[in-house]
């Protein structure tokens, strides 16, 4: 028996176990398994491995895209240069992390979104998903504009966010975590009525299909989508990744 899974902190907003499970069934992937590991701490990271000796691959949810890294042996090179890992191939007692956030971002991005001469992004939140969001719009050539609670050098602040700094930026991704189940009332701080039928909404968060953010953007005439495109691209390729594929 194969085993999949994915870890994470908390896992009931998941849609990555009935979305691996329908595809083994689908595809005829016999003796396989996905399941859902919830960890209090990144440090029972090992713990998980030792006790599971039939994972060979997972996926990885917040909080822990970058403090699983010092637990594996290797990183890709894409995974390296982002600094965030959401897939882990398990082979002769070895960890390589891997990241197909990225790659799910960019070619959703790129279906959604229609980069013209001049577009500029906001990318709300600077964690793990941030980062391989960073990397897709820096290959796509999107100049953006990084937004925390905590602004690092050349990151603003969400109180800096004025109608004038909306109206430079046409797209606005959200890769935090608010508005996620159960959470659903809570939404990033940003002048929503600022929002017109020129702005695009991305959001990661998939659970519920409309997030606040979302639903506020819509309201105003904005394009909007969730992450569920998104979530299927990455697993598509983290699939590819396991079964030894190269994913483009």
């Amino acid at each position: 028996m194969r085993r999949f899974g994915l870890i994470g902190k908390k896992l009931g907003h998941s849609f990555s176990k009935r979305y691996f499970t329908e595809k083994f069934a689908r595809e005829g992937i016999a003796d396989t398994s996905y399941e859902l590991y919830e960890l209090p701490d990144i440090a029972k990271f090992p713990d998980l491995l030792a006790n599971e000796p039939e994972l060979v691959g997972l996926n990885v949810t917040v909080p822990y895209k970058e403090t699983v890294i010092p637990y594996l042996h290797e990183l890709d090179n894409s995974a390296a240069r982002i600094g965030a890992v959401n897939t882990i191939r398990i082979a002769g007692g070895r960890t390589k992390g891997y990241n197909t956030d990225f790659i799910g971002f960019r070619d959703t991005l790129q279906q959604f979104y229609p980069a013209t001469e001049g577009a500029k992004a906001l990318v709300l939140g600077t964690g793990g998903a941030a980062k391989a969001v960073w990397a897709a719009l820096h290959e796509l050539a999107i100049p953006y504009t990084s937004v925390s609670r905590n602004p690092a050098q050349n990151q603003l602040h969400y109180d800096a966010i004025t109608v004038e700094v909306l109206a430079a930026c046409t797209l606005i991704i959200n890769t935090t975590p608010l508005g996620m189940a159960p959470d659903t009332e809570r939404a990033p701080a940003i002048p929503y009525d600022a929002l017109t039928p020129e702005h695009y909404l991305y959001d990661l968060v998939y659970n519920p299909e409309e997030t606040l953010f979302l639903q506020k953007g819509r309201l105003t005439g904005a394009h909007t989508i969730n992450g569920l495109p998104m979530l299927y691209a990455q697993a598509d390729a983290a699939w590819k990744i396991w079964a030894n594929e190269k994913p483009e």
